[in-house]
């Protein structure tokens, strides 16, 4: 099967974690600006978070829909340019007292608020494109928008604790909350019709300088999500529409109890019989907006580990066979070949290293896991990589190197410095870099946090903790034309530009 990456490398930026003055990373100038930074220092790659509208615990793996965009990352500045805000409007907001840190409390209090105002003047003088908008989104956008109205109208509590009637969808009852709420339904299309049109204008830029994005879709949806809500038919649920499993991982090395997400589980025997025509709408969705996928948990698909629901940890769950490769091969009978990473990380049987081979599709290697004796012989050390992969210093999951560095027993961090040849007057950080860059993966991707040498206080996500993640970003002053320079020299040195570049492209305008 075809490979889509040449030699190449890319960052890792959660648009959450771009610099802005408004709370939080947005689709405005720091996104342009990044784009610009990633143009000068030689990536041909950026890659993101899954981007849906994120509900508690912040964490964009729990999205209220796997199809909507999130509100937060609207710009308010070009709102304002585009005349649906006035900047007094948001300007003197506090949008939290921390640049590196987002506040998703004050976001939740006040965004919506100034959204609001936007979408009364949307509705004003509504754009030629709205009614298109609308017709192309029709089978996710009305039941999301009614889906959120209705959370709004109850507190923001789970549907599954809805009165009976609305959340098992009687008819009645819907048209009843869709005449009542009407307004709310109107005020939730807006939001979305300003994400995707500037959400556009963003990747047009990206292309038009040589940047190309990576997604990320999880392969779970939330629990409190339109998408169970509207299509209780395809999950693994009892008859009151409560699941009867749920999503995690079993006990390991890295955790005696397991992991316990409480994701619904897909009923992949009734998906297959319309030839996981959902699924297929949600990838060739993913396609519209970015030009490479990274599949979160791909060997779920092989086989998955359910938990009885309700249970307090994944202690009792159960390995369950997944689709497998006709899943895949269905999908690209569908949509034809796809710019597919698998992110085929974990417990990983014979069976799974099978199905990511029979895909074709790069699978990842994380350089932090190849000095954990609890990974003997998974192929993390860089003289066991294949050219067909994605490698990584570490993820969105994972420490920084520095914080790695710090926190690992001493005998994992003296193995990396032996093996790598770290030293500190290079940095461990930069020591980590060289050997991605350096190894035969056909793409590198890095944590911008490692670029900057920052340890724990920036890491990203503790799985299975709430509290403290997914709020880091950078600042503006980050971004400088050296570490752009640095970057593209070591780029240039093991020939991951983009074809027809080279080293000495950079000027100090390109900043």
């Amino acid at each position: 099967m075809e490979v889509f990456m040449k030699r190449s490398a890319g960052i890792l930026m959660p648009i959450s974690a771009l610099p802005s003055r408004y709370g939080i990373g947005t689709l405005g100038e720091a996104a342009y600006e990044f784009i610009d930074f990633l143009e000068a220092a030689g990536q041909s790659y950026w890659q993101i978070l899954p981007i849906g509208p994120t509900g508690y615990g912040d964490s964009p793996y729990q999205s209220f829909s796997a199809f909507a965009g999130n509100p937060y990352f609207i710009d308010l500045d070009l709102l304002a340019k585009d005349g649906w805000l006035k900047e007094e409007e948001y300007s003197e907001e506090d949008w939290g007292s921390d640049p590196g840190r987002t506040d998703y409390g004050t976001l939740y209090n006040k965004r919506f608020t100034v959204l609001r105002k936007a979408v009364d003047r949307l509705y004003k003088d509504l754009p030629d494109d709205f009614a298109a908008f609308e017709k192309e989104n029709a089978f996710w956008l009305h039941d999301y928008a009614l889906f959120m109205a209705l959370k709004d109208a109850h507190n923001g509590k789970s549907f599954m604790l809805w009165e009976d009637d609305l959340r098992k969808r009687d008819p009645k009852a819907l048209k009843q909350a869709e005449a009542k709420l009407k307004d709310e339904i109107a005020f939730y299309k807006g939001i979305q019709y300003f994400f995707f049109q500037q959400w556009a204008l963003m990747r047009t830029y990206a292309l038009d300088h040589g940047v190309s994005l990576i997604g990320d879709v999880p392969i779970y949806v939330s629990p409190d999500s339109s998408d169970l809500w509207a299509n209780p038919q395809m999950f693994q649920l009892d008859q009151d529409g409560k699941p009867t499993e749920v999503a995690g991982c079993p006990p390991d090395g890295f955790s005696a109890d397991g992991q316990l997400w409480g994701n619904p589980l897909y009923n992949w025997e009734g998906m297959k019989k319309d030839d996981y025509a959902w699924w297929a709408k949600r990838i060739s969705y993913q396609f519209e907006l970015v030009d490479v996928l990274r599949i979160d948990h791909f060997r779920g698909f092989e086989s998955y580990f359910a938990i009885p629901y309700g249970a307090k940890t994944a202690r009792g769950g159960r390995w369950r066979k997944g689709p497998g490769i006709d899943f895949f091969r269905t999908i690209e009978k569908k949509l034809g070949h796809l710019n597919i990473i698998a992110e085929d990380l974990g417990f990983l049987t014979p069976e799974v290293i099978q199905m990511v081979k029979d895909t074709g599709y790069p699978g990842m290697k994380v350089l932090e896991f190849a000095f954990d004796p609890r990974d003997t012989g998974s192929g993390y050390l860089p003289h066991k990589f294949i050219n067909n992969c994605v490698v990584y210093t570490g993820t969105h999951d994972n420490e920084t190197v520095m914080g790695w560095m710090e926190n690992s027993p001493k005998s994992f961090s003296e193995h990396a410095i032996d093996y790598l040849h770290l030293d500190e007057k290079e940095g461990y950080n930069w020591g980590f870099i060289r050997a991605a860059y350096m190894s035969v993966a056909d793409l590198a991707v890095m944590q911008f946090q490692d670029l900057l040498g920052l340890g724990d206080e920036a890491r990203f996500n503790v799985p299975s903790t709430t509290g403290n993640n997914w709020v880091w970003r950078a600042k503006k002053e980050d971004f400088t034309f050296a570490l752009a320079k640095k970057l593209r020299h070591m780029t240039g040195l093991y020939e991951r530009l983009p074809q027809g570049k080279k080293e000495a492209d950079i000027q100090e305008s390109d900043e």
